[in-house]
């Protein structure tokens, strides 16, 4: 099972175990994560589940496809490493991932 580290502004991490196949977002919320809202349950509809990808794992993510990069012009302080976590699959590859919150969402 895919491990993933989530680490709030306050420096806190909250270390969470994530199925196969399973999105960074659904992972979050199931374990509740702070600071992830994901008001549209994963649909790429909103930018409340916005992260940043530690700069260590961004290559292995990837790069956010048009439709999410649209959604994060209304996201909250982007940054080249932002990403939307509903829009992120976690899979073997993905162990020990590790993401920021924002300090808020959109």
């Amino acid at each position: 099972m895919p491990h993933i580290t989530f680490i709030t502004t306050d420096g806190a991490r909250h270390e969470v175990d994530a199925a196969e196949g399973a999105t960074v977002m659904e992972s979050a919320i199931k374990h509740m994560v702070p600071g992830i809202e994901a008001e549209c349950g994963g649909a790429c509809a909103c930018a409340t589940c916005h992260v940043y990808i530690d700069e260590a794992w961004a290559a292995k993510t990837g790069s956010p496809e048009p439709m999410e990069e649209d959604m994060l012009d209304f996201a909250y302080d982007v940054r080249p490493t932002s990403r939307l976590s509903c829009q992120i699959k976690m899979s073997a590859a993905l162990d020990g991932l590790v993401v920021h919150v924002p300090e808020r969402q959109a």
